[in-house]
């Protein structure tokens, strides 16, 4: 606890500062969760999800892991997004990958992380399934850079072909699901196009997006 005593200090005065701003701010955050977006993002600590939106707290619900991976075998997410769906009625679901992935980068390099290998093998799959697309890209960093982006298009499909979202989208629920990429280098999101609401757009959204990147490599 002594080691981390300055963690405290930094908690008391941003709270000092929220309350300075709005002096009813917790009080009423603490009746209720009502936020708008479910962000699915990297567990890197450069890519704190509700700051780089401008988000307070209450704004976002948000779930991380390591490469931003949707999994349809991972109860943790699954979890995640169906509360934020069904409960929380979220309206859009933002997947948020970000340039120089440690995991995305050991997929590229070959590398072996131990445990983390089991969950990159998700990643590894995206890899393979668009390595014809791949090798004409020289530049190591370029080439990691567009492996991100193609995570990204890849994991956004896989929200969609949940049966939370299909269901939502079956009742009428507003429910839009986004693909972006952040850049720690100066601290700017991108959009990658692959914005999808409903079920027919999922295979032409997906084939557009896909198809931009590759074109950028020609």
């Amino acid at each position: 606890m002594r080691a981390l005593k300055q963690l405290f200090e930094k908690n008391r005065a941003w709270a000092e500062s929220i309350r300075q701003a709005d002096p009813e701010f917790f009080q009423n955050l603490s009746r209720q969760q009502t936020p708008t977006y479910l962000w699915i993002g990297c567990s890197d600590s450069r890519v704190p999800a509700n700051q780089i939106v401008g988000l307070l707290p209450g704004e976002m619900f948000v779930h991380r892991n390591l490469a931003n991976v949707v999994s349809h075998s991972d109860l943790n997410c699954l979890s995640v997004l169906q509360f934020a769906v069904d409960v929380l009625k979220i309206k859009h679901i933002i997947i948020c990958g970000h340039y120089g992935c440690a995991g995305v980068r050991a997929v590229q390099r070959g590398d072996r992380l131990g445990l983390a290998d089991h969950w990159l093998r998700h990643v590894e799959n995206v890899r393979e399934k668009h390595a014809p697309a791949l090798p004409s890209i020289a530049d190591e960093t370029h080439l990691a850079d567009r492996l991100c982006e193609l995570n990204v298009i890849e994991q956004v499909v896989n929200v969609c072909h949940t049966t939370i979202s299909h269901t939502a989208w079956q009742r009428g629920q507003e429910l839009m699901v986004h693909g972006w990429i952040y850049g720690v280098e100066d601290g700017l999101l991108r959009d990658l196009n692959v914005t999808i609401g409903n079920v027919d757009e999922i295979t032409p959204v997906y084939q557009a997006a896909v198809s931009a990147l590759r074109s950028q490599t020609r």
